[in-house]
């Protein structure tokens, strides 16, 4: 087996936007990825604007932008009285380069990274399961299951982008701390006329029980509600309950055509550490949150952005290994500092606002946001404090 630069476990787009990094860094990769094609089950689908700019870097802004689209508003709809309070993200125009979102499912931008990875010539192997790791001083060697039989991969450095089941993250024997959330999520990707009944293209539904993230996913009519339920409730009837969630939240006709949905588990973990010897964590291999806000996402490529400049200079002899500790270090402090703690709150806000005096105290808080554009300039500046700056 030929050996490279760097091995990348997991094709998401975490994994290959960095490799996609270390190879137009001239960095010999390859990737591999335990499933036999990128995963096309409901899964991120917002990108906030302060990641655009990193994707800018990679090449991929333009084509990403033309197979999704761009916007700017967000609202919060409380769902027993109908109130809407309205914001955008227009309030940032003048203040940064993209003030917008980008709207796109997280396996077409892996798809069109994939394919700028093809023209580079780099290695993709799927349906390639990782299942031993070793390392040295000198490199790692990387066993892996594949349909043809036990396969073998050797490299000098190793990132585990392998999610937050990671296989990588677990041979490296890392505790994955924190907890796991007493629900359960069911992402749903439905067609139904949502903006004909005055929804934003993101609208983030207040309620107790039937609190939910309804975003626009393309310009076919397709949209993602995501929602909570009881784990105690049987998941392989989640689809059998879906008719009676839906007949209480659509605000008009109660016909709606299911495409895609995905049961699963939310959790507040971080691995106790993103670096053990020459292996790197990055994404939810690394850190997994609940996806209320789009910060799980928004993380792991922050993490991206950071990890494959470093570890590019650090395989040219440009910077020490220890800005790769540095890496470790910041990546996890962001995430438990900053983004757990807002992701578990926003989680509160939209699917547990049971208490009536909490919840007046949130509303009254939005809706002078809602009518000041500098707290919404604040708000929405938040998610660049996730970002890392450059290590080199």
């Amino acid at each position: 087996m030929t050996r490279t630069d760097v091995l990348v476990v997991g094709a998401g787009p975490v994994g290959v936007l960095n490799a996609l990094g270390l190879a137009r860094a001239g960095i010999s990769v390859r990737v591999v990825e335990a499933e036999p094609e990128v995963a096309q089950s409901p899964r991120a689908m917002v990108y906030h604007w302060s990641v655009l700019e990193g994707i800018e870097r990679l090449g991929l802004l333009d084509q990403a932008v033309r197979a999704g689209f761009t916007k700017q508003d967000y609202s919060y709809l409380v769902l027993e009285t109908g109130e809407r309070i309205e914001m955008s993200v227009s309030v940032l125009e003048g203040h940064v380069r993209h003030p917008y979102n980008l709207h796109l499912g997280q396996n077409r931008l892996a798809e069109i990274a994939l394919e700028h990875l093809k023209r580079l010539g780099v290695p993709v192997h799927f349906g390639c399961r990782v299942t031993g790791l070793t390392q040295d001083d000198y490199g790692v060697t990387v066993q892996a299951e594949t349909a043809d039989g036990p396969d073998e991969f050797q490299a000098d450095w190793v990132i585990g982008a392998d999610g937050a089941r990671s296989s990588v993250r677990q041979l490296l024997g890392l505790e994955f701390e924190g907890m796991t959330w007493p629900e359960r999520f069911v992402a749903t990707n439905i067609r139904y006329d949502f903006e004909a009944h005055g929804y934003g293209r993101s609208t983030l539904q207040i309620d107790g029980r039937y609190g939910a993230i309804i975003a626009k996913i393309d310009e076919t009519g397709l949209w993602r509600c995501t929602y909570c339920e009881d784990l105690s409730l049987p998941e392989e009837e989640v689809v059998d309950r879906m008719p009676a969630y839906f007949d209480t939240v659509l605000p008009g006709s109660k016909e709606f055509e299911l495409v895609q949905y995905s049961p699963y588990r939310m959790h507040q973990r971080a691995a106790e550490s993103f670096r053990a010897g020459r292996v790197l964590l990055a994404g939810d291999a690394a850190h997994s949150t609940n996806p209320t806000g789009g910060l799980g996402l928004t993380s792991g490529l922050f993490d991206t952005f950071v990890l494959y400049d470093a570890l590019a200079a650090v395989v040219r002899g440009r910077a020490a290994e220890t800005v790769l500790d540095r890496y470790a270090e910041e990546r996890k402090r962001v995430f438990i500092e900053l983004a757990s703690p807002t992701a578990s709150e926003n989680k509160r806000l939209i699917y547990h606002s049971t208490d009536p005096v909490r919840l007046e105290q949130d509303l009254e808080r939005l809706r002078g946001m809602g009518k000041d554009e500098q707290q919404q300039v604040e708000k929405f500046l938040f998610s660049k404090k996730l970002e890392t700056p450059a290590l080199v």
